[in-house]
């Protein structure tokens, strides 16, 4: 984003010299500008999200082991659940802090002070960002409980601010994404939206399908029950997503700077740092899932799939690679779309909310649960659904397990490529069963700790937090994590 300011220099021209604001301009430092459009921002901390969200990089994000779809070869302190060796908890907070947070923030300020802008056509630019803003708020959230919330971003009043109860931020999340999905009309930001193009109704969509999402996560929290319900039947009244045409996606680019990350990661790097993980791979064997074929390359041999076992030194020859090695397709294909919420996840998300009787009813909840898994085989144009859908151990009505374990096996499955829905699935419905790391034994994190900077420099207030929270522990269960 720092880098993005530099290069709209030329975009800022003097008014004319008879006004006040034309001899402020003229001591305007060329080199460092002060203003830049709120679009450049919207789309630069767009891009950061979800590059963040989408990056295999062990030094940001190590997602995709926590939900123990991969596990690494040569090194592999992260698959042993080593966060604080490469410092990934403060790579990631200052990331959806500075350079998603903060622009967001900063394009808010500046759509609202712009004076050519109607006010329908403010609230609606105001409206994406705000979605944005719940979606990164809440995924801080739910990584690491308690955070500064309302004295963050404020760093000239608040240079060291306190933490807020993580169940008061997600209550007022609720809200603020209630508020802002109305908003969301006309055009937006138009061109400059680079999810939807400025589609304001399929910024609804997502607006609602986020809400669902956030609603369901939290609807067995203590005391979250009544407006965890009340957020559901506004999110599926006001329309979720009904195909895979509507995920939040982002389509990178074929050069860089805007390749998928992935791609950066495991093709631009020249590294085989990654395996698929035997968890993954012995779940997905025992139910002969096709999709096998179209996650992980036949390195081994036709239709043969091996994981390495999960946090141990794998050998990256005798294990299945993770699809596209051989090819270039897949997660190797720097255009590869990245996702923040799809069709699939939306599906399961119904599926639990008819098993609760809050809209539909528990005979409801096998379409729906079906539909999930359709969707996934889709979006990964896999064949062999209706064999798949007639094992006993898939079907509905059949598959072994409570409909909370039916509902989490499949929806983790459908999450890989998104490791942090896959890890939050298991957090959140506790199947299916994780292997310990084979090096160091850990127990599988249930959130991050806090980055080291904050206890040294923010030690007050870090204790506070920590105390509130039971512990800065790998293992502290949060909020909304009761099962």
């Amino acid at each position: 984003m720092k880098k993005i300011l530099l290069t709209v220099l030329s975009l800022i021209a003097l008014v004319s010299c008879q006004s006040d604001d034309a001899y402020e301009n003229l001591n305007r430092d060329p080199k460092n500008p002060t203003q830049v459009d709120a679009s450049f921002l919207f789309n630069s901390a767009t891009k950061s999200l979800y590059d963040q969200m989408t990056s295999t990089n062990v030094n940001t994000n190590i997602y995709r082991m926590l939900g123990q779809h991969w596990t690494e070869t040569t090194y592999v302190d992260e698959a042993n659940y080593d966060f604080n060796n490469r410092n990934i908890p403060a790579n990631h907070w200052s990331e959806m802090y500075r350079d998603v947070l903060l622009d967001l923030t900063t394009a808010k300020e500046i759509v609202s002070a712009v004076p050519e802008l109607t006010q329908a056509e403010k609230d609606s630019r105001s409206a994406q960002i705000e979605v944005l803003m719940v979606y990164t708020w809440a995924q801080l959230v739910e990584t690491f409980g308690d955070i500064p919330y309302s004295q963050a971003l404020n760093a000239s009043e608040y240079v060291l601010p306190a933490y807020d109860d993580a169940g008061i931020i997600y209550l007022d999340l609720l809200d603020r994404l209630t508020a802002a999905i109305p908003d969301l009309t006309g055009s937006g930001f138009g061109s400059a939206d680079p999810i939807y193009g400025g589609d304001a109704a399929a910024w609804k969509k997502f607006g609602n399908s986020l809400l669902l999402r956030m609603g369901l996560r939290v609807i067995d929290a203590n005391g979250f029950t009544v407006r965890a319900t009340a957020a559901i039947n506004t999110a599926i009244t006001g329309g979720v997503f009904t195909s895979n045409a509507d995920n939040a996606a982002l389509h990178y680019a074929g050069s860089t700077p805007n390749t998928n990350p992935v791609w950066v990661d495991l093709v631009q790097s020249g590294r085989a740092d990654f395996v698929a993980a035997n968890t993954l791979v012995d779940f997905m064997n025992n139910l002969s899932d096709p999709r096998r074929a179209d996650y992980f390359d036949q390195n081994l041999g036709p239709d043969t799939y091996d994981g390495g076992p999960y946090g141990d030194n794998n050998s990256f020859g005798a294990y299945s690679h993770v699809r596209g090695y051989d090819d270039g397709t897949a997660m190797h294909d720097p255009t590869n779309p990245a996702c923040l919420i799809d069709f699939a996840e939306v599906c399961f998300y119904r599926a639990d909310v008819a098993e609760r009787s809050i809209v539909g009813t528990p005979a409801t909840a096998g379409a729906f649960y079906t539909a999930g898994i359709t969707a996934s085989f889709d979006y990964w144009g896999s064949t062999g659904l209706v064999a798949y859908l007639a094992n006993p151990d898939v079907a509905y009505a059949t598959a072994p397990g409570t409909w909370k374990e039916k509902i989490g096996n499949q929806l983790w499955l459908a999450m890989y490529n998104r490791g942090f829905e896959a890890w939050t699935s298991w957090r959140v419905y506790d199947t299916p069963t994780f292997n310990l790391p084979a090096v160091s034994g850990k127990p599988v994190p249930t959130r991050y700790t806090y980055p080291i900077s904050e206890q040294n420099l923010n030690e007050a207030n870090w204790t506070a937090a920590s105390t509130a929270i039971g512990g800065d522990e790998q293992t502290t269960k949060l909020f909304f994590d009761v099962n």
